[in-house]
């Protein structure tokens, strides 16, 4: 069912709002032609929150589109917080919203900066450049072994995820034998909307949030007793540094949850997209594998046009107004990512793949203090990734159509059909 609402008509606009809330719409892709309509003319548009996959109505919010707002919206944690609905578009049940607010994604400063300038000495550049040469040799690996297994292949599961659910092993220094626990738990938080992942319902019958204390307990459990075994054999990772550091236990298991699942899944759904930019536009691609384009900015306006997150919430903390549209203290504010990517009055021609972009601000990481911690290290594994399928292969070519994940929170992809094309053996 086609969900639109209505809205005062803007000067030569529509008065029909389009629905960018529905998480079934991103499983065809980002929908920018709803996105394009409402940067033009509802930039700060109402949307609808109804009852949808079994989960319940909702009192609804605004969608902000245009890059400048959103950019605003994410600066501005004093008038937009984190804290006080925490971050995803569903509002959490009441009871746990306490247990919720611990983790530093749905924090405010200033305890918010306590938080991550205690994790971020975990990020030394030396350790994650030690961790660079790893990453290149799985990258090769994965890729040999998926030319090795026929012609077509498909990306995400013999390559993508594995290389970013491995990199993230190591970086935390869980064993590998581990990576199924690490992967089933971030379908479990990611994949809620998706009908591949089924929900988990109470005894009244309604979903149980992915994100509730009993839904994570099992995950809390292994982080405590990876905690006690970095504490008794200290190694070169990220879970020995926090285990020893200043971090209380119940942070300590806070911040195993936000890595686990934002640090696998940033590079779990922007890899296959970056991949799949490059099979779509072939010229962009020779251009890049011959060198004339960098690899830098060729990595960020991957990110620009594929996103791994679709959208974030806050929560107005006053009553204010934001492009012209007054926001009452308590509403949902909800930036949407893509369409700040392709907001025409900040990118030139957005809708072309453009390698060599510069400036390029796009807001895939997003901005102000929430920026992702892990964005050095996300554009490091993306870089070799895509420097080792250069290596690899003189081509990618689409042999089937991308199954996207249904959510409106993660810009997954599910599956993706190739032909990796060999080099021509030298004569």
């Amino acid at each position: 069912m086609e969900h639109t609402s209505e809205a005062p008509e803007a000067v030569g606009g529509p008065r029909t709002v389009p629905d960018v809330f529905d998480p079934r719409l991103y499983a065809a892709g980002i929908p920018h032609d709803r996105f394009r309509v409402l940067r033009d003319h509802h930039p700060v548009a109402r949307q609808e929150e109804y009852e949808l996959l079994g989960w319940p109505a909702g009192p609804g919010f605004w969608a902000v589109t245009r890059h400048a707002d959103v950019v605003r919206v994410l600066k501005d944690a004093a008038g937009f917080s984190s804290y006080l609905g925490a971050t995803q578009i569903r509002d959490p049940d009441p009871a746990d919203l306490p247990f919720i607010r611990r983790m530093m994604l749905n924090q405010d400063p200033p305890h918010h900066g306590r938080l991550r300038r205690l994790v971020s000495r975990a990020f030394t550049p030396g350790r994650i450049e030690r961790f660079a040469a790893t990453a290149r040799l799985r990258a090769r690996q994965l890729l040999d072994a998926a030319r090795e297994s026929g012609p077509e292949v498909d990306l995400v599961r013999a390559v993508t995820d594995d290389y970013a659910l491995l990199n993230l092993t190591d970086l935390l220094g869980v064993p590998a034998s581990d990576r199924g626990l690490l992967h089933s738990w971030t379908e479990r938080v990611i994949a809620y909307q998706d009908p591949d992942e089924p929900p988990v319902l109470d005894a009244a019958g309604r979903p149980v949030n992915p994100r509730s204390p009993a839904r994570l307990a099992e995950m809390f459990a292994y982080a405590r007793e990876l905690a006690a075994h970095k504490r008794a054999r200290p190694a070169d990772d990220i879970m020995t540094t926090l285990a020893t550091g200043e971090l209380r236990d119940a942070e300590l298991e806070m911040f195993f949850f936000l890595l686990t699942v934002a640090g696998n899944d940033t590079v779990r759904s922007a890899a296959p997209g970056g991949l799949l930019a490059l099979a779509e536009h072939p010229d962009d691609r020779r251009a890049l594998w011959s060198g004339d384009i960098g690899m830098d900015t060729s990595v960020d306006e991957l990110l620009r046009v594929h996103p791994p997150v679709l959208s974030f919430r806050r929560t107005a903390t006053r009553d204010t107004r934001l492009a012209g549209v007054p926001i009452a203290a308590g509403d949902k504010v909800v930036v949407f990512h893509p369409s700040a990517n392709h907001d025409e009055r900040v990118f030139a021609d957005p809708h072309r793949l453009d390698l060599a972009r510069t400036p390029n601000p796009h807001v895939s990481f997003g901005d102000g203090p929430h920026v992702c911690l892990g964005a050095h290290f996300a554009r490091l594994q993306l870089r070799i990734l895509y420097e080792e399928v250069r290596a690899s292969c003189a081509g990618l070519e689409v042999t089937g159509p991308p199954r996207r994940l249904v959510s409106n929170f993660i810009n997954g992809i599910k599956s993706l059909p190739v032909r990796l094309e060999p080099y021509a053996p030298r004569g």
